[in-house]
């Protein structure tokens, strides 16, 4: 740990949080609410999974925050042919040395976009379970350590689209959050038709903070208190979510970690020094809308797993 990681201070890094969010805003017009959620989601050290329609804008968001962030990126298009080894690598033999070269494959860039990750078949979504959960790939026996920073963010289309394979649950718990972007207001879509072309802005997207300063947030994001209200507060929840005939399954320790850390970002994000109640309801919902089922999610009259809890359990 560094003396100057050490001296970190919330309130300096407030301006720069604040600096990354309206250059993301600049790009992806009516969408504030997203971004905060995708950066708390990197902050917190996890995976993003964005699923919605074609043509939302998942693509950009993932290339707007490569740029800004200054992160090596790289797109990885999922279909049905794709083999794991497209993703992680492979080893090829030269005859000039007689022996085994490694080429590292896209899995070793700092953010990976798995675009329409639910085209590709069970096998080959599953080549990236061991990078997500570790940080790091084994291909033929050697265990080769990621990058840092290093955040995938995969989009998938809806389940009921042609050529899709659903992802497994244990790919899903690998993501922190699932959001949607949804379509854009009236007047973010009539700016973005008498604006100039995304893919142009994105070009020109200047880098607002060193990857450098990336880690020293998320190192903050480590420290952000979690008072023993609060970690009462979100056991609650996870009991109820286990104890309630309402679910299917409750939630699991794992999904308790990751409401602890997202709230811990999106409090850093608010410029406080711990969690508040009002930062777990914040990321409850991208947080478990993957993770927890309604017995009732048939019915549109049902709300949602999120809405249930923070309904039926009350704040310390």
């Amino acid at each position: 740990m560094s003396t100057a990681r050490e001296k970190l201070q919330v309130s300096g890094i407030q301006e720069e949080i604040d600096c990354i969010i309206d250059a993301a805003r600049q790009i992806i017009l009516g969408k504030e609410d997203v971004i905060r959620l995708a950066l708390a989601c990197l902050f917190a050290r996890g995976h993003l999974l964005i699923e919605d329609l074609p043509g939302v804008g998942k693509t950009t968001l993932s290339h707007v925050l490569a740029n800004i962030l200054g992160l090596a990126f790289q797109r990885i298009q999922f279909t049905s042919d794709l083999l794991p080894a497209d993703i992680l690598g492979v080893s090829v033999y030269s005859r000039d040395t007689s022996s085994f070269t490694f080429h590292p494959g896209p899995i070793f860039n700092q953010i990976i976009l798995a675009d329409e990750i639910n085209r590709a078949t069970p096998r080959t979504q599953s080549a990236l379970l061991e990078a997500m959960e570790e940080e790091q790939v084994t291909v033929e026996g050697e265990t080769r350590v990621l990058a840092k920073p290093f955040f995938v963010i995969a989009t998938q289309n809806p389940s009921n689209q042609v050529g899709t394979f659903p992802l497994p649950e244990s790919q899903l718990d690998r993501f922190m959050m699932r959001i949607k972007l949804g379509y854009p207001d009236n007047a973010a879509e009539r700016e973005l038709l008498m604006g100039r072309d995304r893919r142009i802005l994105l070009k020109e997207a200047g880098t607002v903070i060193t990857p450098e300063r990336l880690l020293d947030i998320q190192y903050l994001c480590d420290n952000i208190h979690a008072a023993p209200a609060i970690l009462d507060y979100l056991q609650d929840l996870l009991e109820y979510s286990r104890k309630s005939h309402e679910f299917s399954h409750g939630l699991s320790p794992r999904a308790g970690l990751a409401i602890l850390h997202a709230a811990r970002a999106w409090a850093l994000m608010d410029g406080h020094r711990q969690i508040l109640p009002e930062h777990i309801q914040a990321i409850l919902p991208s947080v478990i809308s993957h993770r927890l089922s309604s017995l009732e999610e048939n019915d549109r009259q049902a709300e949602e797993p999120a809405a249930l809890l923070i309904k039926r359990v009350p704040i310390p």
